[in-house]
């Protein structure tokens, strides 16, 4: 039986972890196959072939993709060519629709089945896109219940998969056993900052959340702070941003890759606006969401929004359940005093960890192993 060949690009660190997962359960089903494409560490570690480097593809926002786009166009025309050449039994987008979706349609019209893994925020902006995207690839892959329906009223084929995160992370978060792991004291007050997984977010988001943390500090001087990094290129930034003598003497630990146990450890989290919230949902913290981009990409992206909320939290439960402050109302101030009201509020944290309970029931499901049956479903091969 010669090599079942799978092509996988993920452009982020959030899609790595996807894709880890994706390739686990694929090799559980089917020994004998070959993961090449774009992929970050996780993959790697999976065995991916990656082609090309994963951090040239995380950038964001309009101003910012402009100044890259020759670089990243230069990626997606030699990856269309390389896996064109090597005609994969199936091409799985991992989220990073901007990219993917123009690199599947290209395959899909090569012959090649192609699959997009996490719908992009159709229910939530640029609605118009879902008649494009149901011509582009042959399924979509929704970790989101409501995403479904969309794309089958557009005549497509799409399926609720559930997200990875609540099946790999516990329903029960342990606190004590998170603070151990993470040598916090018990009752020391602990405040996770997570400023993004790109390079670009740090720049825009880091200094910020530091301010935010000096204002924290002055209010709980035993106050500690915990920041998972994601990947080696962001903990170089952030090194080079916390030598700065304006941050140099916070009680700041960088963590590599353990978000989960900083905001399972934390009395509250700082976090931009991204699938990192539903993570600090799905270990049941109390959190602020925030967000700063280019004015010129905030000015277009707020005409085209179509929700009230942009935290995965909010839109989930349908409700404004954690502040969400964004561009001009992300001040230090403002974060800081959010980050204060949580700390100060046991019972308003009580009740909001029922809901993520509830939240974290709704989306457990086996998500890898479906995602993997519909793969190699498109692939010509039975699980």
């Amino acid at each position: 039986m010669s090599t079942l060949t799978i092509a996988l690009c993920a452009g982020e660190a959030s899609g790595d972890l996807l894709g880890a997962h994706l390739m686990a359960a694929i090799k559980a089903r089917h020994a004998d196959v070959r993961f090449v494409g774009i992929g970050g560490p996780r993959m790697l570690a999976e065995g991916m072939d990656s082609l090309y480097e994963q951090e040239k593809l995380a950038v964001r926002g309009f101003t910012e993709v402009l100044r890259r786009l020759p670089e990243i166009l230069r990626i997606r025309k030699g990856l269309v060519r390389d896996l064109t050449a090597l005609r994969p039994a199936v091409f799985v987008g991992i989220d990073a629709p901007d990219f993917n979706l123009g690199v599947a349609a290209k395959l899909k019209a090569a012959g090649i089945p192609t699959v997009h893994y996490v719908s992009p925020s159709v229910w939530a902006w640029r609605q118009e896109r879902v008649k494009t995207i149901v011509q582009q690839v042959d399924e979509v892959l929704c970790l989101f219940p409501m995403e479904p329906p969309l794309y089958q009223a557009a005549g497509g084929r799409a399926q609720f998969v559930g997200h990875p995160l609540a099946q790999t992370l516990p329903v029960d978060a342990d606190r004590a056993a998170a603070r151990v792991r993470l040598k916090i004291e018990g009752d020391t007050p602990l405040f996770a900052l997570m400023p993004g997984s790109r390079v670009s977010e740090i720049d825009y988001m880091a200094p910020l959340f530091f301010q935010a943390a000096q204002i924290i500090l002055r209010e709980v001087p035993n106050a500690r702070f915990v920041l998972p990094v994601a990947t080696a290129a962001t903990r170089t930034r952030l090194q080079e941003l916390l030598h700065n003598e304006a941050y140099r003497h916070l009680p700041l630990q960088l963590v590599s890759a353990h978000a989960d146990l900083a905001c399972t450890a934390a009395d509250a989290v700082l976090v931009a606006s991204g699938t990192a919230t539903l993570e600090v949902a799905l270990c049941k913290a109390p959190m602020v969401i925030s967000y700063r981009i280019s004015g010129l990409t905030y000015a277009y992206v707020k005409r085209k929004i179509k929700v009230p909320h942009v935290g995965l939290p909010n839109v989930l439960l349908g409700r404004g359940a954690v502040p969400e402050l964004l561009q001009h109302e992300a001040t230090p101030q403002n974060l800081a005093a959010a980050m204060l009201h949580w700390y100060r509020h046991p019972e308003a944290v009580a009740a909001l960890r029922a809901e993520f309970t509830e939240l974290h029931h709704l989306l457990k499901k086996d998500t890898a192993a479906l995602a993997a049956d519909a793969v190699l479903r498109h692939a010509g091969v039975g699980a």
